[in-house]
């Protein structure tokens, strides 16, 4: 795996080329960031939304590409994160996922449940202006990223949850037990991960990205 110091060389020469200079900040947990999940059905009803497919088709609009989902290379045994340029794409990783579900034979008396971490980026104040664009009648911001800044992106993220006790992100506002899921103390398996770039909210001037886990608890 590439040290987060080499991400960060590959990024900046992907800004050289032209990317959008788009930095991670922090990570962080709301209020309520855990949703367990009873069913199998409402699995996957939460696995159709996060590929945008389904009855969340509607949800896939042109910057579902920025999305990084996980994929699971079933004969290798590898996990990989990769962002989808079709339906078809999507539709692949949901079979797999699918597999894979069938094989950790998830237990749905609450030992399932979905993780939401907000991912806080920033712009440079320089370039705030200069990405600022006219959406359907609404003042927004377009991001115009390479592959690999989107995923060096991701992996910055990925790196911030997993040292969430070490950078001393706060999540004493959740019940113990709940705490010990985002310590990762009783998390037994990840089933599926993904950063959702399709739907970034902005608040005093930083951008919000869900990165979203689905866990198999012990």
């Amino acid at each position: 795996m590439e040290s987060l110091r080499d991400v960060k060389r590959v990024m900046e020469r992907e800004i050289a080329k032209g990317s959008c200079p788009l930095q991670f900040e922090w990570l962080e947990f709301g209020e309520k960031p855990l949703q367990f999940i009873e069913s199998e059905g409402k699995l996957n009803e939460v696995l159709l939304y996060l590929l945008r497919m389904g009855d969340f088709k509607q949800y896939a609009d042109k910057t579902i590409i920025n999305n990084v989902y996980m994929d699971l290379d079933m004969l290798c045994r590898k996990v990989q994160f990769k962002r989808t340029h079709s339906i078809v794409e999507r539709s692949e990783i949901y079979r797999r996922v699918q597999r894979y579900k069938n094989k950790l034979k998830p237990d749905y008396a609450g030992k399932v449940c979905l993780e939401i971490a907000e991912c806080i980026f920033s712009l440079p104040e320089a370039d705030i202006e200069k990405h600022k664009i006219i959406y359907e009648g609404q003042e927004t911001y377009g991001f115009i990223m390479s592959n690999k800044y989107i995923l060096g992106l991701f992996t910055h993220c990925e790196a911030a949850r997993k040292s969430v006790v070490e950078d001393g992100v706060e999540f004493g506002h959740l019940p113990e037990e709940e705490q010990r899921i985002v310590r990762l103390e009783n998390v037994r398996n990840v089933l599926f991960q993904t950063l959702l770039l399709d739907n970034v909210i902005v608040e005093n001037r930083m951008f919000h990205a869900q990165m979203c886990t689905i866990m198999l608890l012990e």
